[in-house]
């Protein structure tokens, strides 16, 4: 190194991106049915699988899924975890995350679990406990994201 350099131990550079993703036919049904308040799941008539998210193709079978359902708005957790370190972009922790299996789906969609005291990390894990049961809630005007619904605990 030169005599007239010093190291540097953290470069701060701030880099703001915008991305257009296309959605495609599933996604964008699957967008779509959030603006109505709805959670639309793929079926495969061949093999009877319903899956959340939706696919475009059976994990079974290897065919097309062809058929839309609308999944409960109630679900048991699988798994789930509390986030304790944020990232830039994200909300501040702790932060409540679940993977869903709505009523009528064969598989989980994870997403945010609100109104949890998520001060005692050990307590809220013990009420994320797999078998738990959830339900959606929407926000007040749906967009069209992934984003528009959570889940809260059920009565």
């Amino acid at each position: 190194m030169s005599k007239n350099l010093t190291p540097q131990s953290v470069i701060t550079e701030e880099v703001t991106l915008r991305y257009d993703y296309a959605l495609g036919e599933v996604a964008g049904t699957f967008m779509d049915g959030l603006k109505q308040r709805k959670i639309l799941a793929t079926r495969c008539s061949k093999s009877g699988m319903v899956y959340l998210p939706p696919r475009a193709f059976c994990e079974r079978s290897f065919e097309k899924c062809d058929g839309w359902i609308e999944a409960g708005h109630e679900g048991v957790i699988e798994a789930s975890t509390v986030v304790l370190r944020g990232f830039e972009g994200s909300r501040p922790p702790p932060i409540a995350v679940a993977f869903v299996r709505l009523d009528g789906v064969h598989s989980a969609i994870a997403n945010y679990v609100e109104g949890l005291d998520l001060s005692d990390t050990e307590r809220a894990m013990d009420r994320l406990a797999p078998g738990t049961r959830v339900r959606v809630q929407f926000v007040p005007e749906p967009q069209g994201r992934v984003t528009d619904f959570y889940f809260v605990l059920a009565a």
